[in-house]
């Protein structure tokens, strides 16, 4: 009898945790390159640990943000996959609006969980929010010198249009993810979720850097964006809730 497939099976976990092994492996065997090399170079060992004590906690806060994904994209895609995939060279920007487009290509969505998903349905997935953050790999090192090169004469030739262009970019970036969220607002209310919580985590951002700003409250800032992570995630509930209500 053939065994049904699961999106948390034993051997996914297998695969998923040889990977990150390796992913560690290397990273262990840099550091400790690095440490041997300081020391060469006459650095005092207080001096390096302090050095490795600040580098971990501002690796450890923002990663919340990061657990914060996994955790999201578990609940239908089990916990495999968004663990290597956020683990490695992903990013909780990319991964979920691509697991969610991919998802709706095979007729599935990432919110219904009653349902599970097929092996193809999964595959088709998995390939989706792999190959598409591999382009980062494979181009940048290919065209990151040469756009540099052409941002620096830019700026050096007129530093105002240099700015304008960098800004354009960036709210190219920022603008396909607002056509997502904007995307079924015509669906009515419910449509309109997505934008309440976003407005939500933009209010919460605000507080976090008025509190940075005029209480001096410099801690806070590498735990911004996990707060209106977080905060924005525990409101979506009654947001959803009271859309419900409403449309009733």
């Amino acid at each position: 009898m053939q065994r049904a497939f699961s999106v948390n099976d034993p051997f996914l976990y297998a695969l998923v945790a040889v990977i990150l092994l390796l992913v560690l492996g290397q990273s262990v065997f840099f550091l400790v390159r690095a440490w041997k090399r300081a020391l060469a170079l006459g650095m005092e060992k207080g001096t390096l640990r302090k050095v490795v004590r600040t580098s971990t906690t501002f690796t450890i806060v923002p990663a919340i943000s990061i657990l914060i994904g996994v955790v999201a994209l578990s609940r239908k895609l089990g916990l495999p996959l968004p663990w290597l995939r956020l683990s490695v060279i992903g990013a909780i920007t990319y991964e979920m609006p691509a697991a969610e487009a991919a998802a709706r290509a095979v007729g599935a969505t990432l919110g219904n969980t009653q349902t599970l998903l097929t092996a193809s349905q999964f595959t088709a997935i998995a390939w989706v929010m792999t190959l598409g953050i591999m382009a980062g790999v494979v181009f940048t090192p290919i065209l990151c010198k040469r756009l540099l090169g052409g941002v620096d004469k830019l700026e050096k030739r007129d530093r105002r249009w240099s700015d304008i262009f960098m800004n354009a970019l960036f709210m190219g970036m920022i603008s396909a993810f607002l056509g997502m969220i904007f995307g079924h607002v015509t669906e009515g209310l419910s449509g309109w979720i997505p934008v309440f919580v976003m407005l939500v985590s933009a209010a919460i951002m605000l507080l976090v850097g008025a509190c940075i700003k005029f209480l001096r409250w410099d801690w806070l800032t590498d735990y911004a964006l996990p707060l209106s992570m977080v905060g924005a995630m525990a409101m979506a509930i009654p947001i959803t809730q009271w859309v419900a209500g409403v449309a009733v």
